[in-house]
């Protein structure tokens, strides 16, 4: 896990960012590739799997439920115990800072009978998880949460899951990959069909994943142009071959490093390009961004490409609220490329990041004030007056930005370290662990 020492960096101004360069697999990926493996019967092996803080969470939380997992070079195999087959772990399973291990975990063991305790970092065990409860406990599971002073249930909590759990069908509340992702795992193992409504796309890495694995489960769109994802349990999952694609939210760092560093010019090869994880380049495109896509290629029934992107300059947009779901997590770098675009950039719809790892509007408003970028913070996004291509300084400039142990907002001020006159620091790298290991590294090599 990340270390409890901070480890303060400054990001100094940069000259042109050139070369070829490939980014961690992706996170999403990742997680799901591990966890329907452990429920498949016989051996799965996975390449590319990112060894970030937050998936190897979920490895070890699969191997305490009986999953046996190794790693040798770049292959990682995957002994699964089949869908029903998980044991009971002998202590509690710690997530870290890995709200997407605790989210699916609570939906795989929901189903199953055993009973399982949660518990997490400090960021971590103030992040809501009634959203993820509620669909659960319908289907039958008992779950007991630490209720905050504000009456959210947090970590730490217990699922005493059951089997046979019950059948449900969810019209989802909120854009949330999780919530789905946690209710087709809970009806893996659930006798009958378990069918979700999703008025609005999200990230369908599980539906694609779980087809590949042989489960049973359809895709449909009704007269309201809604998802309708129908999944019979009680499945039998085949081992596969995975080769997980580069992190679409980890290349969004170097995309805008590219874009607002003059005479850049770089490649990100072998990104994942899947049409619910792109709207950040669309994004981005529509404020005047040169980024292309080049050999468009299908892995293991993901689109992936080479990311091309060349230095632009950016004009601020209104963003549409309904890409929010597409690149919500990616919202932190849009404000730096935003701060360095001409015009305003006006964002809504964006209540999410106040449950992220940390109140990202908040932490990215007061970071970026740090640096003189005017900006208005709303209850659900930020309107960003842009600096016109002009370097990021303020009066402020040695002022140090507070991470909150949160990776994207580290990541995304050092990014805008290299577009201010002498240089920022920030409080500490660590929290980039969790999803991007060697960002510092792979970022100098851009530069040098």
């Amino acid at each position: 896990m990340t270390s409890n020492t901070p480890q303060p960096v400054t990001f100094k101004p940069s000259g042109p960012l050139s070369g070829k360069i490939s980014v961690p697999g992706d996170k999403s990926i990742s997680h799901r590739a591990l966890i329907l493996s452990t429920l498949a019967i016989g051996k799965s092996r996975i390449t590319g799997l990112l060894e970030g803080e937050d998936v190897l969470a979920t490895a070890d939380a699969l191997r305490a439920m009986g999953a046996r997992i190794e790693k040798k070079d770049d292959v990682w195999t995957v002994h699964g115990v089949g869908v029903g087959g998980l044991i009971q772990p002998e202590n509690a399973l710690d997530m870290g800072n890995s709200g997407t291990s605790a989210r699916l975990l609570m939906g795989l063991v929901a189903s199953h009978g055993i009973t399982t305790t949660f518990t997490g970092d400090a960021s971590l065990s103030k992040r809501p998880m009634g959203r993820i409860i509620e669909p659960l406990s319908r289907m039958g599971a008992d779950i007991q949460a630490r209720e905050t002073s504000d009456h959210k249930a947090c970590m730490p909590l217990t699922v005493r899951g059951i089997c046979p759990a019950i059948p449900l069908e969810y019209r989802l509340p909120v854009a949330s990959a999780q919530v789905k992702s946690a209710i087709l795992l809970a009806g893996l193992n659930t006798p009958g069909i378990t069918r979700i409504i999703e008025p609005v796309l999200t990230r369908d890495h599980s539906e694609t994943m779980l087809r590949g694995f042989g489960a049973d489960i359809q895709v449909e769109t009704d007269a309201d142009d809604c998802r309708i994802i129908s999944l019979t349990g009680e499945a039998e999952l085949k081992p596969q071959k995975i080769k997980v694609p580069g992190d679409p939210s980890s290349a969004a760092f170097m995309v805008v490093a590219a874009l607002i560093v003059p005479g850049s010019d770089i490649v990100i090869e072998n990104v994942g390009i899947n049409p619910t994880r792109t709207g950040l380049f669309d994004v981005l495109r529509d404020m005047g961004g040169d980024i292309r896509f080049a050999k468009k290629r299908t892995v293991g029934g993901e689109p992936v490409a080479d990311i091309h992107v060349r230095h632009s300059a950016l004009t601020g947009i209104d963003v549409p609220a309904k890409i929010a779901p597409s690149m919500i997590d990616e919202f932190p770098i849009l404000f730096i490329a935003a701060a360095m675009a001409s015009g305003q950039t006006i964002t809504s719809g964006l209540h999410e990041l106040r449950v992220k790892e940390s109140d990202r509007l908040s932490q990215m408003a007061k970071g970026l004030e740090l640096l003189g970028v005017k900006l208005t913070e709303k209850e659900d996004g930020l309107t960003i007056e842009g600096s016109g291509g002009k370097t990021l300084s303020g009066g402020k400039a040695k002022a140090m930005i507070e991470t909150a142990l949160d990776h994207r907002i580290a990541m995304s001020f050092a990014i805008a370290g290299l577009a201010t006159k002498s240089g920022l620091a920030i409080d500490d790298i660590t929290p980039t662990q969790t999803s991007f290991p060697g960002f510092e590294n792979l970022l100098a090599t851009l530069a040098s």
